[in-house]
């Protein structure tokens, strides 16, 4: 344990280089554990506090309200790249499931409260504190996982959406639910509140609508990157104020200038300039939930803690797997979306602080409430392992397919983004085509735009005779599953031998696997385009076209004669053919003594 009584300036670096070591060390390794950075980051916030046994801050509270301008940063973000006319798609899942999953956690978190003897009103407001779930930490799980326009983030996101605009009648029915808050004149009070809320949102969707493509020009003219740094963090700032004036969330002010921005011919340059400090934030949020944990509280409460916050997130879980189902979702992204939310949220702290103040609930059960908080955030990133045993894939889906017209000189396996466009040179060519693929959706997809594609799993010997494998001249295997490539590479090549076999590869060793799968030819998904790429390059630094060709030319025979020699040797072979060095020209004559 580390002891000792800095001045305020030392604490300050002290406190500093702590968080900057620990988020150094812990981020990175759980990164690399598979358990994600937010773990990390609060684990290394643990790590801290216990470190300085307690005298790293006097208020480490202070830390999480600084550090939630992060989870601000990140709502607007998050609204720059939504439209409003994607908002207003969405209105069914903001409105309906949001409010549903919000209404169905409560109840059923509230009944739990009950039954462990709070009072009527306090369990109704531990019940919907404990509903909401944590924007910052699912949205940065999902962004990890690229998984936010997937079915099942675009809900978690509905309902998070939704939990932030019920900030205010959360906090309403928190003041009605006081020992006065029935009264007349209370009720008058919030209504006037929701109104004043309601005036504050339209002020800044009008701003965002006039004014800010406005400001970002003129801050554009002054050719001075720093003022469209600060222009960008002063629009977050101010709207985030805005709506902390009339009573909702920092968050959602930021969210509804994103959205505002979305459109804007400054968006890319709005973004690029804020990135940097959403990431730095909300590490440091995570961090500061870690520092924030009240060890004491813990220690004295553990058993029940341990058992309180896996049990409500377990409750949690199934009344948002209901809700879902309810609204039509499929199983599987059912059980996604209760394994991405069943945490409860930084807003809880706030709304049972509230609820403190009020008489609703005294200090001790808060601070159990903010404890049982805290560690279910820290568990939440191990909830999404559950998916795979969970969220069993149900059985592919499945079209009748009749092959008769199937007669094509070339046949087409797959047609994602690369064979789309291997088709294109075919059909200028008057090559009659044949394609493949078995993907459901993406059949239905190419029906839309003109194309008469088959539905059919590549790997089956039976669907590749019925597809008309054994008459065509060329077989075009365009899929990205690597293995699935080669398996049908090899199929073809032993079943309809007359058929030459032309494959997509994933990168050189797979190239290298198709090879010995004896294909004819094959293309590494990556490599035609980064050569022209180096060719337009060449070009554009003075070379002349002709010139740049034949070096593009040198290029791919080298590189076919190097995966030719790997073919036969190993992966170390034919690094000779490889540039790795400026090519200096060689004189035509000898140089004169």
């Amino acid at each position: 344990m580390i002891e000792f009584a800095p001045t305020d300036l030392e604490r300050l670096f002290w406190s500093a280089l702590a968080l900057m070591v620990a988020a150094g060390l812990f981020a990175p390794l759980f990164r690399r554990l598979g358990l994600g950075t937010i773990l990390g980051y609060l684990v290394a916030g643990l790590a801290v506090q216990v470190a300085f046994a307690g005298n790293f801050a006097e208020h480490p509270e202070d830390l999480l309200h600084f550090a939630e301008f992060g989870v601000v940063l990140f709502l607007f973000v998050i609204g720059l790249e939504l439209r409003p006319l994607t908002l207003w798609a969405m209105r069914r899942d903001i409105f309906g499931l949001g409010l549903a999953q919000l209404l169905g956690c409560g109840a059923v978190l509230a009944v739990a409260a009950l039954l462990l003897g709070l009072s009527p009103t306090a369990a109704v407001v531990v019940g919907l504190g404990l509903a909401l779930s944590s924007t910052a930490l699912v949205m940065r799980t999902l962004d990890e996982r690229r998984e936010r326009s997937s079915p099942h983030g675009s809900k978690a996101f509905a309902i998070l959406l939704f939990q932030d605009l019920a900030i205010v009648p959360l906090l309403l029915v928190v003041a009605l639910l006081a020992p006065t808050g029935g009264e007349a004149a209370g009720l008058g009070e919030s209504a006037a509140r929701v109104a004043i809320a309601l005036a504050a949102i339209g002020l800044l969707v009008v701003a965002g609508r006039y004014l800010l493509d406005p400001m970002f020009d003129l801050l554009a003219r002054s050719q001075m990157p720093e003022l469209m740094t600060a222009g960008a963090l002063a629009v977050v700032i101010a709207a985030a104020l805005l709506m902390d004036l009339v009573g909702m969330s920092y968050a959602m002010g930021a969210f509804i200038a994103g959205v505002m921005l979305a459109e804007s011919t400054y968006r890319h340059e709005v973004e690029a300039n804020v990135e940097p400090f959403r990431g730095l934030f909300l590490g440091l949020f995570f961090m500061a939930v870690g520092l924030s944990l009240d060890l004491g509280t813990v220690a004295a409460n553990w058993p029940l803690i341990v058992i309180a916050a896996p049990l409500a997130m377990a409750l949690k879980a199934v009344a948002l797997y209901v809700v879902t189902r309810a609204f039509a979702a499929p199983h599987g992204t059912a059980v996604r979306v209760a394994l991405a939310l069943p945490q409860m949220g930084e807003f809880g702290f706030v709304l049972f602080a509230a609820a403190v103040t009020v008489g609703v609930l005294d200090p001790a059960t808060a601070s159990i409430l903010v404890a049982i908080i805290s560690v279910s955030m820290a568990l939440s990133p191990l909830t999404d392992r559950l998916a795979p045993i969970l969220a069993r894939p149900g059985p592919a889906e499945t079209l009748q397919e009749d092959f008769t017209d199937a007669a094509g000189q070339t046949l087409i396996i797959g047609f994602g983004r690369f064979g789309q466009v291997v088709s294109q040179p075919l059909f200028a060519g008057g090559t009659t085509v044949t394609i493949l693929d078995n993907d459901a959706n993406r059949v239905r997809e190419a029906s839309r735009f003109g194309f008469r594609v088959h539905f059919g799993d590549g790997t089956r010997r039976d669907v590749l005779r019925a597809a008309g494998a054994a008459n065509a001249d060329l077989i075009v295997v365009c899929i990205d599953d690597q293995a699935a490539v080669t398996r049908i590479v090899e199929l073809a090549k032993s079943q309809f031998p007359a058929a030459q076999v032309f494959a997509r590869s994933f990168d050189r060793r797979h190239s290298i696997d198709l090879a010995k799968a004896a294909a004819d030819f094959t293309v590494r998904e990556t490599f035609e385009s980064a050569l022209r790429m180096g060719g337009q390059v060449l070009t554009a630094l003075g070379t002349d076209p002709a010139a740049a060709a034949r070096v593009i030319e040198d290029v791919r025979t080298r590189d076919r004669d190097r995966l030719k020699q790997q073919t036969e040797g190993d992966i170390k072979s034919g690094l000779d053919r490889l540039h790795v060095k400026p090519v200096v020209p060689e004189p035509l004559l000898p140089a004169p003594d």
